[in-house]
């Protein structure tokens, strides 16, 4: 077998300095068929076969054994054959009477073939990855679990960490605003596994069907979400390994903190450490990388000062919730009035009300079918009774007749 120098030095004088093939056999002693074959090959390929092996006895049952690989992916991992477990259904129930090594062989090239691959990901700037980690910390004396909400920029490694007691939806609104907050800016994407607080259903077709709160926390800061696979970590495999770093170098041993407030700010102050390393094998730190984020991020946080989101939006999150405790409050206030009010008025023989009267709270409500804007200092009808079937003041009434 001849040098891997001897074919680059072949392919060099065929192909870069232009002489033949005849030539080079000539020049380097070689026959035409080896130079033919340097030029074929960058390095000496080995025995190569011209058809595949034969199987007289595996071969009409191959199709036996890549229908029970094809079964054993919807198995459970812990249950799945073995190449021998297949050799003995294969002599059991299929007559087989050949050897074992061949259907070995023949088992791990056809799982070599059906193996997952996996590629490096490209993280281009502007762009997030979300999750929680669960880790177990002494606050003010007693040990409890608490659930991190980490928040990664996979091109410059930058991350954002924040501790809360329970993974409910208030956390996960306040760790996006605290987020955005540290960084000052709003990504362009977010990616997230299918979390129940994000994702309340996933259709047939592959899409998701946003949360309520959710779907008001996109709207609000204007990112595009993406979710990852179900069941395919690796979809997001930036921040699932800062969760594991996290954990091991933040919170091992486990942390003693007066409050959740004070290891919070504990782990900001980790974070703004962070960022004056270096991470993997750039030559930049984490920090002069980030300045390609924050080019990105500089609409996107406009955007956000118009929106006036400033100072009051560590408070969103809450705000959202509380807000919309009282539009439900209120609606029901409505209802109630309104059915006081036709009351009132079917009793003092006007009709049925249209519309409405010194309405509490100023919102939109339906009414027979009509929508209306009510204020407090507004009133559509003020007309008033007076003995004797007269009216005081006011247009024509829709019910009864003055004097009829």
């Amino acid at each position: 077998m001849f040098a891997v120098e001897l074919y680059a030095a072949v392919r060099k004088f065929v192909f870069v300095e232009g002489h033949s093939q005849r030539e080079a056999a000539q020049v380097f002693g070689l026959s035409r068929d080896t130079v033919a074959k340097m030029c074929r090959y960058s390095a000496p390929p080995g025995y190569v076969r011209t058809k595949p092996p034969e199987r007289p006895k595996l071969g009409p049952l191959v199709p036996v054994i890549d229908a029970i690989l094809e079964a054993d992916r919807l198995a459970p991992p812990k249950q799945r054959h073995t190449a021998k477990r297949i050799f003995e259904r294969l002599r059991d129930e299929h007559g087989y009477t050949g050897g074992y090594t061949v259907v070995k062989d023949y088992v791990r090239l056809s799982r070599a073939r059906s193996r997952e691959v996996f590629i490096p990901l490209a993280h281009p700037p502007g762009h997030a990855q979300v999750d929680f980690g669960e880790c177990v910390a002494v606050i003010g004396g007693v040990q409890m679990k608490l659930h991190v909400f980490c928040f990664d920029l996979p091109h410059s490694d930058a991350f954002f960490l924040k501790a809360y007691a329970a993974e409910t939806t208030e956390a996960f609104l306040d760790g996006h605003v605290s987020a955005f907050a540290f960084f000052g800016g709003v990504p362009l994407s977010i990616l997230y596994d299918n979390l129940k607080l994000a994702v309340a259903q996933i259709l047939g077709d592959g899409t998701r069907k946003r949360t309520q709160a959710f779907t008001e926390l996109v709207s609000h800061f204007l990112f595009d979400d993406r979710f990852g696979r179900p069941g395919k970590g690796n979809d997001k495999g930036k921040v699932e390994g800062l969760v594991k770093f996290m954990r091991l170098n933040y919170l091992t041993p486990i942390p003693h903190a007066p409050s959740i407030d004070a290891l919070n700010a504990r782990l900001v102050e980790r974070c703004l450490a962070r960022q004056m390393e270096r991470a993997g094998r750039h030559e930049q730190t984490i920090f002069e990388r980030l300045a390609a984020d924050n080019r990105t991020q500089s609409r996107v946080q406009y955007r956000a000062e118009r929106r006036h989101i400033g100072g009051r939006c560590h408070d969103w999150g809450r705000r959202l919730d509380h807000d919309r405790c009282e539009r439900r409050h209120q609606s029901r206030r409505h209802r109630q009035y309104h059915r006081r009010r036709r009351a009132a008025r079917s009793r003092r023989g006007i009709g049925p009300a249209m519309g409405t009267d010194r309405c509490p709270g100023r919102h939109r409500v339906r009414t027979h079918g009509r929508h209306e804007r009510h204020s407090r200092h507004r009133s559509r009808d003020r007309r008033l009774r007076v003995p004797g079937g007269r009216r005081r003041a006011g247009r024509p009434g829709r019910g009864r007749l003055a004097g009829s």
